[in-house]
């Protein structure tokens, strides 16, 4: 039996599978305690569940799941709105010290995939899709890149691609938050006070603001709404002219920073409560229907040499961020909410990410805007200076 909900089903499903799962979050110590997700709990929840009827054969479920890209770029906006250039010189460090660990996974991924490959005895091309391909690009670089190795002569390296990048986005939504809790365990690190965090200013702006209501939030959708329409715009003009492919995301990302510090510079305000009740919604909603959408039985095709391949793959993932990146971070509050984030994207996206950082803040009762600013610009846009050509580079060399 098929079973296809249109969109306003499952729209509606999405919500309430993302309540259900933030009620969870909240009621379950064991998903208090590690941080997960409330759209990874929810959305996860119901792919096992359609994975269930699928294999007794009970039915296939269909999702018209068209909002999800609008809301993924909604929320990428409200980022880039809060993406402050005052804010942003006081993470400066921090930011260059996370863009360079993100360019060393990006390198360290693909070396630890070539060579468990060559270990495995399998086509080290492999190696590359299931390495930064898959795990730092996600879904998109799969896809992108699988047809180019199979162009080489590497079969089947767009589905083993697909499958890893799936296998990534399920173990970064995991693993995020119980890695930054036990690092805040593990090291003793104190919770700041609100009025020690970067998190105090934007909370003693929105005590000035005009109360949240019709007005603020149609100025902020309205605002939200013209930076989107730009930044795809910006993307698909960026892509046409130069033959790189800009997501839409990151070009309504990029719009929305010039837009905020403009506005920052003629000394226009935008409602924070709007901006902050967007991008939560937005985020739950996109994520949940990421989740709900996963075809988990994708990962049947991975054999078991892949298994073990993407396996160490998370080890060293873990291993790089508890013992390094943490370290280089200063190995406070901060850091902890960029680990959950570096776990995020270094296995499954900058959804992910913000999905993991987000769960691990609201823990605490404490937002790290250095982390909410310094993890998507570097984790979904300046990684790609150094990742593109290494993983076009370790194609053509080991194809």
């Amino acid at each position: 039996m098929n079973i296809s909900l249109d969109l306003i089903q499952t729209t509606t499903l999405a919500v309430v599978l993302l309540l259900l799962g933030e009620f969870a979050r909240r009621h379950v110590a064991f998903l208090q305690r590690f941080s997960i997700p409330g759209p990874v709990i929810g959305g996860f929840a119901f792919a096992l569940a359609v994975l269930a009827l699928r294999e007794t054969g009970v039915a296939q479920l269909e999702l018209d799941t068209t909002l999800q890209e609008p809301a993924m770029i909604a929320f990428f906006t409200t980022i880039g709105l809060g993406a402050s250039v005052t804010l942003l010189r006081k993470g400066g460090k921090l930011l260059i010290i996370y863009l360079l660990a993100c360019w060393t996974l990006a390198i360290l991924q693909n070396v630890v995939g070539i060579g468990m490959a060559t270990v495995l005895g399998i086509d080290p091309v492999l190696g590359v899709m299931a390495g930064a391909v898959a795990l730092e690009g996600g879904h998109g670089a799969a896809a992108a890149f699988g047809p180019t190795a199979e162009a080489l002569g590497t079969d089947g390296a767009t589905a083993i691609a697909i499958a890893a990048a799936t296998f990534g986005l399920v173990a970064g939504g995991l693993l995020g938050g119980p890695m930054a809790s036990w690092l805040m365990r593990r090291h003793k690190v104190r919770v700041p006070e609100a009025s020690e965090s970067a998190a105090s200013a934007a909370v003693e702006t929105e005590e000035k603001e005009e109360p949240l209501g019709y007005g603020p939030l149609v100025n902020t959708a309205v605002l939200i709404g013209v930076v989107m329409v730009a930044g795809v715009a910006l993307g698909t003009w960026f892509s046409e002219t130069t033959g790189f492919v800009l997501p839409a995301y990151v070009g309504a990302m990029v719009v929305a920073a010039v837009a905020r510090n403009v506005a920052d510079r003629f000394g226009l305000r935008m409602h924070q409560g709007a901006l902050s009740l967007v991008s939560s919604l937005s985020l739950g909603l996109f994520l949940t229907m990421a989740m709900m959408g996963l075809r988990i039985w994708d990962l049947y095709a991975l054999a078991l040499p892949l298994v073990l391949l993407l396996a160490v793959q998370v080890i060293v993932l873990l291993l790089f961020v508890a013992l390094v990146v943490f370290r280089l971070l200063g190995k406070g509050y901060d850091a902890a909410t960029m680990a959950a984030g570096m776990v995020g994207h270094g296995l499954g996206g900058t959804p992910n990410a913000m999905a993991n950082m987000d769960a691990f803040n609201r823990r605490f009762g404490v937002r790290s805007e250095k982390a909410f600013l310094i993890v998507p610009l570097a984790g979904a846009v300046l990684i790609d200076i150094v990742a593109l050509p290494w993983i076009v580079w370790c194609i053509n060399a080991v194809a």
